[in-house]
């Protein structure tokens, strides 16, 4: 007799507050190099207030980050959320609430953003890489509700990948987010000072560049790559699909997520770039015994998706 498999579908819990109980908001913060964006968002992660502050990448001194963290920060003051997340660049201590160090921002080099934040706002405030928390907004509020496990990708200037499994968000400590992850011989310096690493040739730099040295022109993106009919652009589309699937190849085979989520600018490739990802991951693994890994594009605005993390950070913490 053939054995039957039964499958659980993780079902989230509803939360009916009293009509007399104040309305709970959730608040996200988002630190990258020179930029801090807030915003108090729904417990169904829609985004009701929004803030922005700007701040000197290079400044040495961390008065300019203090005075942008606090700018934006006002939007938490006429609704205070139930909590914090913080999205951050670099490398991050969750337990501490620190920014250990952020390549080119000396500012940010063992920056106490929890404690900063939670002075100014009294509020609980949870910490996290930006590539890896955005699984969480995925997780919540995107194409990851209901599953335990899967993968979400940022492409573009930026390259990460968030991996949840079992429920978790894989985070040990001092780990990156993969984009320093070494996935081929070349010996084009990356910015943390090795070579090889997959963000050397997955990102919309080398595409540009990449571009640029075949002819196509100085500032050709992937949305204007596709609809080329060109067999050089043709090619270039596909060699950068390959680039990208590196990456995801090593984290297929190491935690098989099964689903990958894509963010920023693999969405701007549309179907067909979807579609070329996909196929060559398949090829690319070893499929018995796990799932065979499906590549979706998520549907948040590229800005919105780690402000999205932070909310559902604080969101699995409640």
């Amino acid at each position: 007799m053939a054995q039957r498999t039964t499958r659980l579908r993780l079902v989230e819990p509803r939360v009916e507050a009293p009509a007399s109980a104040p309305v709970r908001t959730l608040g996200a913060v988002e630190l990258v190099p020179g930029r801090v964006r807030a915003a108090v968002l729904s417990m169904s992660g829609r985004v009701l207030e929004r803030s922005e502050a700007a701040y000197a990448p290079g400044a040495r001194g961390r008065g300019e980050v203090d005075a942008a963290l606090a700018e934006a920060a006002r939007v938490f003051a006429a609704r205070p959320p139930a909590g914090i997340g913080v999205a951050a660049a670099g490398i991050v201590d969750p337990a501490a609430g620190l920014i250990v160090e952020v390549n080119d921002v000396p500012a940010l080099h063992g920056y106490p953003v929890k404690d900063r934040l939670g002075a100014l706002t009294g509020v609980p405030v949870r910490v996290e890489h930006r590539a890896r928390l955005q699984v969480l907004g995925d997780r919540w509020f995107g194409p990851g509700r209901g599953r335990r496990t899967f993968a979400s990708v940022s492409t573009g200037e930026v390259l990460g990948v968030g991996i949840l499994y079992e429920g978790e968000v894989l985070a040990p400590q001092g780990g990156r987010s993969g984009a320093h992850m070494t996935v081929t011989a070349g010996d084009e310096r990356c910015t943390c000072g090795n070579t090889g690493c997959w963000k050397t040739v997955a990102t919309t730099r080398w595409l540009v560049a990449r571009a640029a040295a075949l002819g196509l022109g100085a500032d050709a993106g992937l949305r204007s790559l596709v609809a080329r009919e060109d067999a050089a652009a043709r090619a270039l589309v596909a060699e950068y699909a390959d680039n990208l699937v590196l990456g995801l190849v090593n984290i297929q085979q190491l935690f098989a997520p099964g689903l990958f989520v894509l963010h920023g600018e693999a969405r701007e490739g549309g179907e067909h770039f979807r579609s070329l990802l996909e196929t060559r991951l398949r090829g690319n693994v070893a499929a018995s015994g796990a799932e065979q890994p499906r590549v979706v594009v998520g549907g948040a605005d590229v800005d919105d998706i780690a402000l999205l993390g932070g909310a559902g950070l604080v969101l699995s913490h409640l």
